[in-house]
Formats: C-alpha cells, structure tokens, sequence
C-alpha cells in the first residue's frame, strides 16, 4: 500500500476566529503523516474589498477577479491570510511551508474562458508539477497553499481553493493513498442551512442534485461538493466535509462524500 497522505482545505471562517483557528493549529499539527494544507481567505478579502471602493461579486460561491481584485486576493491570500497560518502552524512545532501555485511552478492554471459569465483573472488547475512538491514532502516541510496559481506566462491567477485542493489529491493519488478533508466551522453539510443538527452522514450526486435543484445547500457548498465526486472519481481514497474534529479522529458528525 502506498504512504498515506492528508490534503487538508480549510474555510475562511477559521481565519477569523482565534479560537477556531487555535484549535486547528493543535489538530493540524497532531495530524500523523504527510499532510498538506489549502486555504483561500475570501471573507477578510472581500471586507478589503469594500473598505478601497470595491464590490465583491460572486457567482456560485466563485469570486469575478478584475484586475484591482486580483491584487486584493494576492495580498490576502499570499500575505496575511498564508504567513499567519504558516507562523501559527511553526507555534506548534508544523515545520510549515507557505507557497503559491506560482512557487516552483508547482500549480499551473489556465485563464477561464469567457462564457455565459466573464470570471476575469480566475484560472482553473491544468496541472500539478508533484516530483517537486514530493521533494517537498520528503523533506519535512508541510506546504500551505493560498489560493492563487499562475499561467506559466507571468500571470496570476485567482484559483478556487477547494479546487486546488482536489486537484492536489488526486495528482498524488499515483503515488500516496490519499485523504481529502474539507473542514470548516460546521459538523458537515446540512440539509438545513439554519438547523447545526442537520447534518447529512453521506452523499452521492443524486443527493446533491436534488439538494441543490431544492435550494437546501449553501451557495459556497457547491464548489466543495463538485470537486469532491471528481477526486473521488479520479482516484483519491476518502473525502470528507466537517469540522475540525475530523483531523483527530473525533468529530460526533460528518458528511462522507460517495459515488
């Protein structure tokens, strides 16, 4: 069996609450084995936003990125959002390391093309240069992704993190048994956005077709749930949606994604 391996994406929320986000340092940083952590930060990026005049959009939890947002996230994601997790995780004896896709050219994207709706600097993942990053792994570091990429031509791109999360695990599935853990501040995905209690143990499509067609999902779920049917579909051994409990072992509820 190959080595185990943990991809870990945490929400934004996390990065907003000390308390939250302690415990995650503590979990995180117990968590046996190889592990890598992918982070985004869209609340603290949007609050930036309309403190300089600029009005956040987003389309199906996705973020339109002109160019004055593309430099509101770059700040964001790769300055205060990526380091404090990285000084954090180093308080907790993680020998944490903080990239962009851009770093090592370790996550190349490609510019969405314009469609029924123009995304501006957001790319979506084309490939994962994974003999680096497991050099990486080799030598102890744990890499801490924000969620930027590049297009290998000098341009910056906005990239999903719950995509560049996926796409990390499956591009190690040839070589680790691999885990992918969404985690944020709830216990999994509800079937009511209003009601904590009402976690959903396990999902297929059709449950999430029907989930979504009905409105009973939170718009920001979607990405989440899309890309995990597609690593699982791809090769990645588990992927799971809850909260920090998930990481110890000990979480009461959870979502379990299935095909």
């Amino acid at each position: 069996m190959n080595q185990e391996i943990t991809i870990v994406k945490i929400g934004g929320a996390f990065l907003e609450d000390q308390i939250l986000l302690e415990s995650f340092y503590t979990s995180f940083s117990e968590l046996k084995g190889r592990k890598i952590l992918i982070h985004g930060g869209g609340q603290r990026a949007s609050k930036l936003s309309r403190e300089l005049g600029i009005t956040p959009k987003m389309v199906d939890g996705r973020r339109i990125t002109d160019v004055r947002s593309l430099e509101v996230v770059t700040m964001v994601y790769a300055g205060w959002a990526n380091k404090k997790l990285v000084s954090g995780l180093q308080g907790q004896g993680c020998n944490a390391l903080g990239l962009s896709g851009a770093d090592a050219d370790l996550i190349r994207a490609r510019k969405r093309p314009v469609s029924e709706i123009d995304f501006g600097f957001v790319g979506d993942v084309e490939r994962v240069q994974t003999t680096a990053l497991i050099r990486l792994l080799d030598a102890g570091f744990t890499p801490v992704f924000c969620a930027l990429t590049h297009d290998g031509n000098g341009q910056l791109l906005n990239t999903n993190a719950d995509s560049i999360a996926a796409s990390l695990a499956i591009a190690l599935s040839a070589s680790y048994s691999t885990k992918l853990i969404y985690c944020f501040e709830k216990e999994g995905v509800l079937r009511d956005v209003n009601d904590p209690e009402s976690v959903i143990s396990e999902i297929d499509r059709y449950a999430f077709e029907a989930l979504r067609k009905s409105g009973d999902i939170a718009t920001g779920m979607i990405p989440k749930l899309f890309n995990s049917f597609k690593a699982l579909e791809e090769g990645v051994g588990q992927v799971c949606i809850g909260s920090v409990g998930l990481l110890s072992g000990n979480a009461p509820k959870f979502t379990q994604i299935i095909l």
